[in-house]
């Protein structure tokens, strides 16, 4: 959204005392529009307050409690919701986590993530409203110090995109997007994670950053969360479904693919198909046209017709 776009309008930012959330909601106040903190620490609430002012409207409370998530929603109707709020995850490998240690981010961020979408789609929030939700790059590309990390910002993910298809479905107009940064240096979260994978890759933090590219600031997330991530990583689930679809195209179509086929077929029109099959003068049966060829498992076609999934016509010989 522009600033003449924001202006006057609602946004409410869970985990906004420190990090991405408190560079969105810096960021969103400076636009024009009245933002709602939500941080369990009111002090650094009270802080940010200072800083923006009466733009800025401070609420202590925990993000993850599903009664304080539908009191705020239904108080302040936010026409931007950014879900922010998450725990640090303990940075050791996973023989060194306890259950409780590796279930962290499971009992927070995820539990967050649901009680606002839920609450979003239950009042519904007014149509055009956007909901933003922070997962993290790890929910592709794992994190194997982090405990459940990885797991938890992955269901993120996907409730996020569960939450855009009851939305479509029910004619809402609401925007679900979910935003995968990278692992950056410049929130105290990122910091202690980079500390902790230099460390196990026997390197400097300056030395593993360098092997990083540019690291994504709050103040950038806060420019525009929805890009801040860059474009994200294709969905498995429908990556999932292409890969199925072309096997059956390509079971169908011979062992060949589709493209290959049309092409086969625009050299080789196929002929129109005989009412009923005929048969060879020796007795064997033969097959009608434009049926499809009987071949020996693992027999290689020798032409382009064959490939295409079809025999031409066959020559019947004369009995002799």
């Amino acid at each position: 959204m522009t600033a003449q776009q924001l202006s006057g309008t609602t946004a409410l930012v869970t985990g906004a005392s420190r990090g991405f959330g408190r560079g969105i909601a810096v960021a969103l106040s400076q636009q024009g529009a009245d933002v709602v903190g939500v941080a369990r620490d009111r002090a650094a609430l009270e802080d940010l307050r200072a800083e923006l002012g009466d733009s800025f409207t401070p609420v202590a409370a925990d993000a993850a409690d599903p009664v304080a998530a539908g009191q705020l929603i239904d108080a302040y109707q936010p026409r931007i919701l950014v879900l922010n709020a998450g725990a640090a995850p303990l940075s050791r490998p996973l023989h060194k986590q306890t259950w409780q240690t590796f279930s962290t981010n499971w009992q927070v961020d995820v539990q967050h993530a649901f009680h606002w979408t839920r609450e979003a789609l239950l009042r519904p929030l007014d149509p055009g409203s956007v909901v933003i939700a922070m997962s993290s790059g790890a929910a592709v590309q794992g994190s194997p110090l982090s405990g459940g990390y990885a797991g938890a910002k992955a269901t993120i993910r996907f409730l996020t995109g569960y939450a855009a298809a009851e939305s479509q479905r029910e004619g809402l107009g609401i925007r679900f997007i979910a935003v995968l940064p990278q692992l950056t240096p410049a929130t105290g979260l990122g910091a202690a994670a980079v500390a902790a994978y230099a460390a196990r890759e026997g390197m400097d933090v300056d030395a593993f950053l360098q092997t990083r590219g540019p690291a994504l600031t709050p103040e950038r997330a806060g420019e525009d969360p929805r890009g801040a991530a860059g474009p994200s990583p294709p969905c498995p689930a429908r990556a999932s479904q292409r890969a199925r679809r072309d096997r059956r195209r390509r079971a169908s179509s011979g062992g060949r693919s589709p493209r290959h086929c049309r092409r086969a077929a625009a050299c080789f029109p196929r002929p129109p198909p005989s009412p009923t099959p005929g048969s060879h003068p020796s007795g064997r049966a033969v097959a009608a046209r434009g049926a499809p060829p009987r071949r020996a498992p693992g027999r290689e076609t020798r032409d382009h017709a064959r490939r295409a999934g079809w025999y031409p016509p066959p020559t019947i010989l004369p009995a002799r």
